[in-house]
């Protein structure tokens, strides 16, 4: 998927980059997006690409006793951030309903993907899904964050936009018990009709769009108050706690995904 927001050149580093991984680690790479600012869309004019995706090693990393490294980390070079998870961890992290892989499912930005993995993977993602735990995720989010800053006469940018997509992820929750999109203009146009709060959100997006990472701006006094008002509602909020754990499922597509790359590679 093409997204105005990086360009061309940068896309085709990107990519770039993902394929001299898969030579040099020799995996595949079964999906690749972006996962920070920029694919929640509130990027400075100095964000890091933060780029993750999902691989497989060759059928014989599979078949020893001793336990391997899971994850692939690329150290930050000037703008790009690469890591990856292999597929039996992020299988794991979804039988848990982890927040942060199902964002990762629904960037608006990829890379890469296969797609027929792509379609089983987000069928399970959906099955695994737990309200309760997305609820739990993005309010220690907002709690933290906001606990540190909201006495401050000025609040860190990126931070204030951290907290505010958290807020907005709880009041989707709330209403729909779905998984919050990942777009942060999704979040808003589906959760916020109070005019005095979408004036102030579009003046910090214009802000933050022309600013750098470490810019500092005064409170909003309508944005503080649906944060506060949210954090305060969400904390009372009761969810449906039971959601699909059998792991039978995840085993199957894990040992599917495995034996059918590892043959596209002889």
């Amino acid at each position: 998927m093409e997204h105005d927001s990086i360009t061309p050149l940068m896309q085709d580093r990107i990519r770039q980059t993902l394929t001299q991984i898969e030579k040099t680690q020799r995996i595949k790479i079964l999906y690749a997006c972006e996962s920070g600012s920029r694919g929640w869309g509130f990027a400075s004019r100095d964000s890091d690409y933060d780029v993750r995706f999902i691989y497989v090693h060759q059928l014989d990393w599979y078949l020893t006793l001793d336990r391997k490294r899971d994850v692939i980390e690329r150290p930050i070079d000037d703008e790009l951030d690469v890591a990856g998870w292999e597929l039996s961890k992020a299988l794991k992290l979804m039988r848990n309903s982890n927040p942060a892989l199902i964002e990762w499912l629904h960037s608006p930005i990829v890379y890469q993907k296969d797609a027929l993995f792509m379609q089983q993977c987000e069928q399970l993602a959906s099955k695994f899904y737990s309200p309760l735990k997305a609820r739990y995720h993005y309010l220690s989010i907002a709690k933290r964050n906001w606990r540190e800053d909201f006495k401050e006469e000025t609040i860190r940018l990126k931070k204030y936009f951290y907290i505010l997509r958290a807020v907005l992820a709880l009041r989707w929750i709330e209403h729909s018990k779905m998984m919050p999109p990942m777009a942060f203009s999704q979040l808003v146009q589906a959760t916020v009709t109070d005019h005095a709060v979408l004036a102030e959100i579009e003046q910090l997006l214009v802000m933050k769009q022309h600013a750098d990472e470490s810019r500092y701006g005064p409170h909003r006094s309508a944005i503080d108050r649906l944060i506060t008002e949210t954090i305060e509602k969400s904390e009372k909020l009761n969810l449906p706690e039971p959601y699909y754990r059998d792991s039978h499922l995840l085993d199957d597509f894990l040992q599917k995904t495995i034996l059918a790359n590892d043959i596209k590679w002889r």
